[in-house]
C-alpha cells in the first residue's frame, strides 16, 4: 500500500506553531479534564452507583451524566465514549494537513474493529440493530454502509460482493484489498474464496496489521518528533500485537506446525522492536515456555513476561502492556511540535473510561476488594514518576 505524501511537514519550533499550534493548544488543554488522585480515591470509596454519579458530577464528566437519575457501567461507558467523541470530533475540524490526515489515520483503527463486530455478529446471526449499538462511534460510516455489511450471503459470492459493493468505498478499503490480495497468493485460490476460510480474528489480525504498517510509514514521512515519539508508540503497539497474536494461538489450529510459519506469522507487524528477528523467532514457538525464552532476550519484555510467567501477583500480561503503555502515552506531552500529543490524548483516554467502567463494576458486583486494579492516567503517585503513596 502506498501511502500519500504530505504536502507540508508538521514543522520545527520555529514553524510548528503556524499550522498547527491552535489545535495543539486545545488538546493539551483538554488534558487538564483528566480525573486526579483524589477524584479515583473517592470514587473507589463509593458504596452504591448513586455515590458515583454524585461524586462524577465534581468532574469533567458532569455535564456527560447531568441527566442521568441513575446509573450503571453501561450507561457511564456510553457518555464518556460520547464525551471523547465530540471532542475529537471538535480537535479534528480544527486541524489542516497533514496533521487531519493524522487524526484520520487514528479513525481507521476504530473502523476496522466496527466492520469485524458487524462481521462477527452476522455469522452468529445476531440483531443489526443491537450490532450498531456496540460499534464505536468514531468508527462509523454512513448508516446505509453499516447496514450493508452483516447482510450478505454466507458463501463465496456473497464476501465476494460484500467488499466490490462496500468496503471498497470505505477509507479501511484498502486493508481488506490488501488481505484478500495476499490471502488468494498464499492459499492459491482466487480472492472471492478467502474470506470463508479463515477465522474472523485472523482477517481482523490481519487487518490492523496493514493499519499499523501504514500509520507508521505515514508518520515515518513526517520525520522530527513526530517520526521519533509516534514511531516508537507504534513499534511497541505492533510487539504487543505480536506477543498477543502468539500467546493467543496456543491451543488453537494456528499453532500447529504448518500454520505457524505460514498464517500465524503474517500476522505479525513488519515493524517494531521484535522486528525481524523476535517475529522470525516467535513464528516458531510452540508454548508459553518457549515464547519466554525469546522474550528474555529483549530486555524491555523479559520484565513483562517474568510477571505473566510468575503466576503471583494480581497484574496479568495485559496489565502490564497497559501501564507500559499509559507511560509511552503520558510522556508524549512531556514534549511539544508534535502530533503525538492527539494519539495519546484518545488512548489515555480510553484508559480513564476502562477505569471508569471496572470501578462501577466493582462496585456493582460487590467486589470492592478488586476496585484498585486498575491503571490510573496522570497520576503524581504512579510508580513509574518515583513517587509513593
Amino acid at each position: 500500500m502506498t501511502t500519500p505524501k504530505p504536502k507540508e511537514g508538521t514543522g520545527d519550533i520555529a514553524t510548528f506553531n503556524i499550522q498547527h499550534g491552535f489545535a495543539e493548544a486545545l488538546v493539551r488543554g483538554m488534558r487538564s479534564s483528566f480525573l486526579q488522585d483524589q477524584d479515583y480515591h473517592h470514587l473507589t470509596q463509593c458504596e452504591t452507583l448513586d455515590d458515583v454519579r454524585l461524586n462524577l458530577t465534581e468532574t469533567d464528566y458532569a455535564d456527560s451524566i447531568a441527566d442521568f437519575n441513575s446509573l450503571n457501567p453501561t450507561m457511564l461507558q456510553k457518555a464518556a465514549v460520547d464525551k471523547l467523541v465530540t471532542e475529537f470530533k471538535y480537535l479534528r475540524t480544527q486541524t489542516v494537513e497533514p496533521l487531519s490526515t493524522f487524526l484520520d489515520f487514528i479513525t481507521y483503527e476504530y473502523m476496522i474493529e466496527n466492520v469485524m463486530l458487524l462481521l462477527k455478529g452476522a455469522l452468529s446471526g445476531r440483531d443489526i440493530n443491537e450490532l450498531l449499538e456496540q460499534c464505536h462511534p468514531l468508527g462509523m460510516f454512513k448508516e446505509s454502509t453499516m447496514r450493508s455489511i452483516p447482510t450478505f450471503e454466507n458463501s463465496a459470492k456473497g464476501y465476494s460482493d460484500l467488499y466490490q459493493t462496500v468496503l471498497v468505498d470505505t477509507p479501511v478499503g484498502p486493508y481488506f484489498s490488501k488481505f484478500l490480495q495476499e490471502s488468494a497468493m498464499h492459499r492459491g485460490a482466487h480472492s472471492r474464496n478467502v474470506l470463508e476460510e479463515v477465522e474472523i480474528e485472523i482477517i481482523k489480525s490481519s487487518l490492523i496489521k496493514y493499519w499499523i504498517e501504514d500509520f507508521y510509514m505515514f508518520v515515518e514521512s513526517l520525520g522530527g518528533d513526530t517520526a521519533t515519539i509516534m514511531g516508537d508508540i507504534l513499534k511497541t503497539r505492533a510487539d504487543t500485537n505480536a506477543v498477543n497474536i502468539t500467546l493467543n494461538s496456543f491451543g488453537t489450529p494456528l499453532n500447529e506446525p504448518a500454520m505457524r510459519s505460514s498464517d500465524r506469522k503474517r500476522l505479525y507487524p513488519a515493524v517494531g522492536y521484535l522486528y525481524p528477528a523476535g517475529t522470525s523467532m516467535l513464528a516458531d514457538v510452540s508454548d508459553e515456555d518457549e515464547l519466554g525464552r525469546v522474550l528474555e532476550l529483549f530486555p524491555s519484555y523479559s520484565a513483562i513476561w517474568s510477571i505473566h510467567a510468575s503466576g503471583t501477583g494480581d497484574k496479568s500480561i495485559d496489565d502490564v502492556f497497559y501501564e507500559r503503555d499509559v507511560q509511552a502515552l503520558e510522556l508524549a506531552f512531556e514534549s511539544q511540535f508534535h502530533f503525538g500529543c492527539f494519539y495519546a490524548y484518545v488512548k489515555l483516554k480510553e484508559q480513564e473510561i476502562r477505569n471508569l467502567v471496572w470501578i462501577t463494576e466493582c462496585i456493582l458486583q460487590q467486589q470492592k476488594d478488586e476496585i484498585e486494579k486498575f491503571v490510573q492516567v496522570f497520576s503524581n503517585t504512579a510508580p513509574w514518576r518515583g513517587k509513593t503513596r
